[in-house]
């Protein structure tokens, strides 16, 4: 019986092969690719042009084998799928598209054993490093980061000092400052809603009580939180919840714009005039916040810059322009109609 011969595969395209059509050495294609800041842009502008036309895929494996690490940057978060950690991705992967690091993402749920599953699986791949975002003070997750094999860049709150890197806002600082926004537009049972009491929620709860127990104003039945998912239906049945434990209420501070909604569309179907029987402030200004009727005062959030930079942090961690310590990106309290008593449709 005749045996079929295996055609061969075309012989892959390597580092070299680049190099040497460009006339630059393979540590320049190496810089175009993982550093662009190091190589002139036009130069990278024709090296990347050759990678296109050679149609050179990096070898991952062999990267492993003969470097510090495999190219891939891990990706923590407790909700991958929240509309607030989408911009955050969205900048996390166009700062990795001008380099030949891959992304991978995992999501820990809120669970501090989930983390630490992660961390390990993502170490045991060598990688070029770690964003973790909302990371508890838990020991043992803090321990195992102490120890990571690469830079780790913690993001979204920078109220705990890190590991290795931070990036992200003072949420304790933003919560006081939509608190005090509140008390000046005349606001006095101001109740607080959020959803999963994790790191940032807790200092958000510190930022505000902190403001209204200045004020003589704080009362524990106006803090109402839930382990459910935030979603809009959430914020309907906080605000449902608030109004049976602390009659009176006459705002909330909601710990995201997706509860900041259901507030908003609970208190029309009680028939709560907002903002003059009821004022809203809720958390990160996600899009609907500027064309809901009223439009939502609410936090803004840098988060397409925490993601794009906590890359860049990363690529940058071997050179001498590394980010060390903590960035605090700031926040902007976008003041609108859900706030400003007087004002008429």
């Amino acid at each position: 019986m005749a045996v079929k011969r295996r055609r061969h595969r075309q012989e892959r395209i390597t580092l070299i092969d680049v190099a040497r059509v460009a006339g630059v050495s393979s540590i320049t294609v190496s810089r175009a690719l993982r550093n662009p800041e190091k190589v002139s842009p036009k130069l990278r502008e024709t090296i990347l042009r050759i990678i296109e036309e050679m149609g050179y895929v990096p070898d991952f494996a062999a990267r492993a084998l003969a470097s510090r690490n495999s190219g891939i940057i891990g990706v923590l978060s407790p909700v991958l799928a929240s509309y607030v950690f989408l911009s955050v991705m969205r900048g996390i992967e166009d700062r990795v598209r001008s380099t030949d690091l891959r992304i991978q993402y995992a999501n820990t749920h809120f669970d501090p054993d989930e983390e630490i599953k992660q961390l390990k699986l993502f170490f045991g791949q060598n990688p070029a490093g770690i964003i973790i975002a909302g990371v508890e003070v838990h020991e043992p997750v803090i321990e195992l980061l102490k120890k990571a094999p690469c830079p780790v860049v913690q993001i979204m709150d920078v109220t705990v000092p890190p590991v290795d890197m931070a990036i992200g806002i003072d949420h304790r600082a933003a919560a006081i400052a939509a608190t005090r926004h509140l008390l000046a537009a005349g606001y006095r049972r101001i109740g607080l809603l959020g959803g999963h009491m994790d790191i940032r929620g807790r200092h958000r709860l510190e930022g505000y009580r902190s403001v209204l127990e200045e004020a003589g104003l704080f009362d524990p039945a106006l803090v109402q939180s839930s382990d459910m998912h935030t979603s809009v239906g959430a914020g309907c049945t906080l605000l449902d919840r608030l109004l049976r434990q602390a009659p009176g209420t006459d705002a909330a501070f909601c710990h995201n714009d997706d509860i900041a909604l259901g507030v908003l569309f609970e208190c029309q179907r009680r028939g709560l005039r907002v903002p003059d029987d009821f004022g809203i402030c809720g958390f990160n200004d996600l899009d609907f916040t500027s064309v809901s009727q009223p439009t939502l005062t609410t936090v803004r959030l840098p988060r397409y810059e925490i993601g794009f930079r906590a890359v860049d942090m990363i690529v940058r961690a071997d050179t001498d322009n590394r980010t060390r310590g903590t960035v605090d990106l700031g926040y902007t309290l976008i003041e609108r109609q859900s706030t400003r008593k007087g004002w008429q449709a």
